[in-house]
C-alpha cells in the first residue's frame, strides 16, 4: 500500500507513476492529485498493453517499465486496489494502491491549509 506521504512526494520522483483510475467526470467534480495521470479503471488493461508510442501519445508520458513503481488512486481505495491487482497480473512488479485515495488526500490537504 502507498501512503499519503509517498503520494505527496510523487512530484519529486518522476520515475514513479501515480495513476488515478477514476472517471473523468469524477475528476472534474473533485480535482486531481498532483502529477497523476488519469486512466479510468475500465481502460487500464488496454492502456498497460499499449505499444510504448501509443501510450505516450495518449497519456503524455512514457509507458511505465515493468519494474516501475505504479501507485493507483481512486476515490476511496476500492478501485485502486483492483487496479494494482490488475497491473500485477499483467506483470508489473511494483504496483500498489493508495488505500486512502482521494478521500484521504482531500482530508489531509485541508488540514494543512
Amino acid at each position: 500500500m502507498a501512503t499519503y506521504e509517498e503520494v505527496k512526494d510523487i512530484p519529486n520522483h518522476p520515475e514513479k507513476y501515480l495513476v488515478d483510475v477514476r472517471n473523468a467526470s469524477e475528476l472534474k467534480e473533485t480535482g486531481v492529485l498532483p502529477s497523476s495521470i488519469n486512466i479510468p479503471l475500465p481502460d487500464l488493461e488496454r492502456a498497460l498493453n499499449m505499444p510504448d508510442d501509443l501510450f505516450t501519445k495518449a497519456y503524455g508520458r512514457d509507458k511505465p517499465a515493468i519494474d516501475a513503481v505504479l501507485i493507483f488512486s481512486c476515490k476511496a481505495g476500492g478501485r485502486a486496489a483492483r487496479a494494482a491487482n490488475l497491473a500485477s497480473t499483467l506483470g508489473f512488479v511494483n504496483a500498489k494502491a493508495y488505500k486512502g485515495s482521494w478521500t484521504e488526500w482531500e482530508e489531509k490537504q485541508s488540514q494543512n491549509i
